[in-house]
């Protein structure tokens, strides 16, 4: 395996952070989830390699994408880039009461260890019937895999996320959440003296 096709492979892939809706044209997309929580709406998209989350509350929207070609994308709208090399976070108030946090994780196996993960992350994704894209690599003659779970939860939506790359073994996680904040009440106030 070639260690410069490895690092580039891995330094590629970049998280946008875009303060309005992409356009799907964008996206060779290839399944489609959305939930709705406490007047919060997610839509996953994804596509393989990458995928891509449209948060939004009234006129408030947030997109995250994840991806290994950011130059196709545009840069109108374009609020942040994280890197997904390593291991980073990132936290931005989007209104007076909406936060959206994140963070990427990303680690290079051994192939013995990269099939093993792969095997269990697409167990992972038909038990919780996740989205999911899985292709061979026409290179390598390897399975590659995308995996994004939505979760709610109170005044919250969760995305999680698993892209692996047989090319350079590649695991790269993304955990994110978009949360309301709830005023307090004044029975909240009394208790927190």
């Amino acid at each position: 395996m070639n260690p410069i096709a490895k690092t580039n492979s891995l330094q590629s892939y970049t998280m946008l952070i875009y303060r309005k809706a992409l356009h799907p044209e964008f996206f060779a997309i290839e399944g489609r989830a959305r939930i709705e929580n406490a007047g919060l709406d997610a839509e996953a998209w994804i596509f393989q390699g990458g995928h891509s989350v449209r948060f939004q509350q009234d006129k408030v929207c947030l997109c995250e994408v994840v991806t290994d070609h950011p130059h196709t994308l545009p840069e109108r709208g374009l609020s942040t880039n994280v890197p997904c090399a390593g291991e980073h976070e990132h936290e931005e108030s989007v209104s007076d009461s909406l936060t959206f946090m994140t963070t990427v994780q990303t680690e290079t196996l051994a192939e013995h260890l990269y099939l093993g993960t792969y095997k269990e992350m697409l167990a992972h994704g038909r038990d919780n019937e996740s989205l999911m894209t899985s292709w061979t690599d026409p290179v390598t003659n390897k399975p590659n895999l995308s995996v994004v779970d939505l979760q709610r939860f109170r005044t919250e939506i969760h995305v999680q996320s698993w892209h692996l790359r047989s090319d350079c073994g590649l695991v790269l996680r993304t955990q994110s959440m978009f949360q309301l904040e709830v005023p307090a009440t004044k029975s909240d106030t009394r208790k927190s003296k």
